[in-house]
């Protein structure tokens, strides 16, 4: 009956989110910002070694919109860091 009711309450979301990053968080949130700028640097590398303009202009893009990705998860987490401070 006590397994019952414990396993109940781990199926309830939490009312309120906490206020840590745990470890796993981390550890995420530093592959997230890995991705975006290996995408950034290899679609900007691409798009400097490319002979047509159609390809080298969506590399350009895509490249871009890595960065603003890495940009933006880099500024929450600045943000975030600050309010907590």
């Amino acid at each position: 009956m006590q397994q019952q009711n414990q396993s109940m309450q781990q199926s309830q979301p939490m009312s309120q989110v906490p206020n840590i990053v745990s470890t796993k968080d981390q550890l995420y949130l530093a592959d997230m910002l890995s991705w975006n700028l290996n995408a950034c640097k290899k679609a900007h590398f691409f798009a400097q070694n490319c002979q047509t303009p159609e390809i080298q202009a969506a590399l350009e893009e895509a490249g871009q919109m890595h960065q603003r990705h890495y940009d933006k998860l880099l500024n929450h987490l600045n943000s975030q860091s600050q309010t907590t401070n």
